[in-house]
C-alpha cells in the first residue's frame, strides 16, 4: 500500500469522525495538510499573511462543510478546491482594491516572499544565479492571469495531475491543458533570457 493510499484512507477516516461530531479529527487533517495548503496559497496569492489567513479559512470551511464531503471523493482534491476558491475570491477582492507588491516585506521577519523561498545550490555563485532565476520565475508567474497562474501552480509546483487540477479549478481537463499551454508560452517568452 502506498503512502498516498494510506493518506487517503486516513483522511477519509478523519472526515467520517468529523462528520460524526468528533471535532478533534480536524486537528489530524490540519497536521497533515496545513503546510501544503499554505504553500499552495502562498504561490497563488503571493503574500504570506494573506496565504496564512486563507489557509486558516480553508480549514474553517472544511469544518463547516464537512457534511457535504462524500467518502468517494479524494479529500485533498476537495480541500484544494476550497483553497483555490478562496484564492479566487482574494483575486476578485484585489481587483477592486489594488496596491499589492511581491517585494513587500513581512513586518515580523523583515523578508519578502521572494527571499523566503530560496533555491539551494552547492556554491555561492550557483546559489546567486539560482536565486535570481527563481525570483524571475516567481515574478513572471505572479504576472500571469489568475486562471493561468492557478493551472501552473497546481500542475508544476504542487505536482497535481491535470485531472486533479481540473477538479480543483472546477474546469475540464482540456481547459486546464489549454491554460497550461498558454501559461508555458507566456513564461517561455518572459523568461527566455534564463532558458
Amino acid at each position: 500500500m502506498s503512502n498516498t493510499t494510506d493518506t487517503e484512507g486516513l483522511d477519509r477516516s478523519a472526515m467520517a469522525r468529523l462528520q460524526g461530531g468528533q471535532e478533534v479529527a480536524l486537528n489530524e487533517l490540519m497536521e497533515r495538510h496545513a503546510t501544503p495548503v499554505f504553500h499552495f496559497l502562498c504561490r497563488m496569492v503571493g503574500n504570506e499573511d494573506d496565504a496564512n489567513d486563507l489557509a486558516q479559512e480553508t480549514f474553517v470551511r472544511v469544518f463547516k462543510a464537512s457534511r457535504s464531503f462524500r467518502a468517494e471523493q479524494k479529500f485533498s482534491t476537495w480541500l484544494f478546491t476550497i483553497a483555490a476558491n478562496l484564492a479566487r475570491n482574494q483575486f476578485r477582492w484585489r481587483a477592486r482594491h489594488p496596491a499589492f507588491s511581491l517585494d513587500a516585506e513581512n513586518a515580523e521577519t523583515e523578508q519578502s516572499l521572494g527571499s523566503t523561498l530560496p533555491a539551494s545550490s552547492p556554491t555561492p555563485t550557483e546559489a546567486a544565479v539560482a536565486e535570481e532565476r527563481a525570483k524571475a520565475v516567481r515574478a513572471a508567474v505572479s504576472q500571469l492571469p489568475d486562471e493561468l497562474r492557478a493551472a501552473i501552480v497546481l500542475c508544476e509546483w504542487e505536482e497535481r495531475s491535470v485531472a486533479e487540477a481540473a477538479a480543483i479549478l472546477e474546469a475540464t481537463p482540456k481547459a486546464v491543458e489549454s491554460r497550461l499551454y498558454r501559461a508555458r508560452g507566456i513564461l517561455r517568452e518572459r523568461l527566455k533570457s534564463w532558458l
